[in-house]
């Protein structure tokens, strides 16, 4: 039963990642929406080839993240293992990620207009590219924390490049560009801004205080003994 769970949480877990991956691709190429502001498109048509590149893209870089983790919570046989996994799912990220920026640069031209228009723009894209070259350099020296801190970087960075890219659409119509949403055009009303805005700034110190007191708590090498589960 254990077995069975285990397999279906990883199945799973790689559909979620592999999704996510391709709602974004679809995001950045366009998809149909009408004068109307409504979106007509079926899940298979989501389905095409660069959502299904940046879907490969975002699993590889989860499982690369991943991997990182867990060797810098585990140690002995364990983390040998973990760590074989580390460069194996570093490879097939930068293979991802090299063929998802050509393809993107090629056949997604409205992605590069805000680098063009704004050249400073590019040091979002060169810190992405630095923060992905030091990952092996730290796995190799054995510094498990800082690989997963610029695994971080590296992530947050494609995030922020994937927003300078889009703004200042929320999403982009393959129809007409005067059919995009727009954060202009999909916002509330200024009132309910303002009253999301005060909760936010309410709830967020409390969820960052509640997960520093989770990784607090779990921090250090996970121990396989006795009193394990």
């Amino acid at each position: 039963m254990a077995c069975i769970l285990g397999q279906g949480f990883s199945i799973a877990s790689i559909a979620i990642a592999l999704l996510i991956g391709v709602t974004i691709g679809n995001i950045i190429q366009g998809v149909p929406i009408g004068k109307d502001k409504e979106l007509f498109i079926t899940f298979f048509e989501m389905l095409n080839p660069y959502a299904l590149l940046v879907g490969l893209t975002t699993l590889s870089a989860f499982m690369m993240h991943g991997s990182i983790y867990l060797a810098m919570k585990t140690d002995g046989e364990l983390q040998k293992k973990v760590r074989g996994w580390i460069n194996n799912s570093t490879i097939f990220f930068v293979i991802c990620y090299a063929t998802t920026t050509m393809a993107t640069l090629i056949y997604i031209p409205h992605m590069i207009e805000p680098f063009r228009a704004h050249p400073g723009f590019f040091l979002l894209a060169f810190l992405n590219m630095m923060a992905i070259a030091n990952i092996p350099r730290e796995v190799q020296r054995g510094k498990d924390f800082l690989a997963f801190l610029s695994s971080s970087a590296a992530i947050l960075s494609l995030m922020a490049l994937f927003a300078v890219g889009l703004f200042p659409n929320f999403l982009v119509s393959s129809i007409s560009p005067e059919y995009n949403l727009t954060i202009y055009n999909a916002a509330s009303s200024e009132t309910t801004l303002e009253i999301m805005l005060a909760m936010a700034g309410f709830g967020i110190p409390f969820v960052i205080a509640y997960t520093i007191s989770i990784y607090w708590v779990f921090r250090g090498k996970v121990k396989l003994d006795n009193m394990s589960y």
